[in-house]
């Protein structure tokens, strides 16, 4: 299985620590990291430190495309790129003592329907056969939906599944994509479907219902829950292994690689729950949106019980 990461919005993520952070106060902040991220970017990187071969598509604000070349070579990525005028976004997460985070989030490069058919070009010299394609992210500014919906569609007609992760997306419209997976967290199906899911029975019987609307593959993460998959070959529940929590941001992208991971191997799809569980328990153990190492995540494997329901 050939998996392509598609990035439309990247950023850069910059972590810095204030020792006691307080709003409408003045601060020096200690810069810990500075990485090229994005939620595709975030699927490859971790799928890339273990070994999964991977393509990430990226578009690449020129005014500042050079730094984020520069950070996707140090991390061993393989990419291909659509460049467009403007400039990269960034988003600042300040880490304190207490342990909470406060994440800034700037605007980037401007976008319109025309930049998907860029992209749009640039898959169309790729083979999709037995190709999966990660959509995830916030949608641009300028793109619409329609336009969206249209080019997956496109891609899916031509061999590909689509996974799909965005907060952009109506229930509606992601119904009607019919993606490959979407992995909500508890906060995102909630908002779904309208009501709180607090526990995974809760969990297991929205992820039944969005499997037989049409979605293949529904993976729900509840943190320290665990989470839940409904799929063709049933309904799996998994623990979550107790872990140290360094940075929960980018914990949901790693769990996507872990699930696409273990489908890369032929693995059964209880199997996939696991392995996106402890790819996701992992990255939550890294700073900032670094990978989850392999050592950790076959580590934690270990820890995970998966139960069909």
């Amino acid at each position: 299985m050939r998996i392509i990461t598609l990035t439309l919005n990247p950023a850069f993520d910059v972590h810095c620590h204030v020792a006691d952070f307080k709003a409408e106060h003045e601060h020096l902040a200690t810069v810990t990291s500075r990485d090229a991220g994005g939620k595709g970017v975030n699927i490859s990187r971790a799928l890339t430190a273990n070994g999964v071969d991977n393509t990430a598509l990226i578009v690449l604000g020129s005014e500042n495309a050079a730094d984020f070349r520069r950070a996707l070579a140090t991390d061993g990525m393989s990419w291909r790129e659509v460049e467009v005028a403007g400039r990269i976004r960034e988003n600042i997460t300040v880490h304190t003592d207490r342990g909470a985070e406060t994440r800034i989030s700037f605007t980037g490069f401007c976008a319109d329907d025309a930049l998907l058919s860029r992209v749009a070009e640039a898959l169309a010299r790729e083979p999709l056969g037995d190709s999966v394609i990660t959509f995830t992210g916030r949608v641009p500014d300028g793109l619409s939906m329609e336009s969206v919906k249209r080019f997956l569609g496109e891609q899916a007609a031509r061999g590909a599944r689509i996974v799909i992760d965005s907060k952009s997306f109506t229930l509606r419209e992601l119904i009607e994509c019919r993606p490959y997976l979407i992995k909500p967290n508890g906060e995102e199906i909630a908002d779904y479907l309208g009501k709180s899911i607090e526990t995974l029975a809760e969990a297991a019987q929205a992820a039944q219902a969005l499997h037989a609307a049409g979605i293949e593959n529904v993976m729900i993460s509840l943190g320290a829950c665990g989470a839940v998959l409904s799929c063709a070959e049933g309904t799996f529940s998994a623990s979550a292994p107790g872990v140290s929590v360094r940075s929960s941001i980018g914990a949901g992208d790693s769990s996507i690689a872990g699930f696409l991971a273990g489908a890369s191997r032929k693995e059964g799809k209880a199997a996939c729950l696991a392995r996106a569980v402890a790819y996701g328990s992992a990255a939550c153990m890294t700073e900032g949106t670094k990978p989850p190492s392999r050592d950790v995540i076959d580590g934690l494997l270990s820890q995970i019980t998966v139960e069909k329901i």
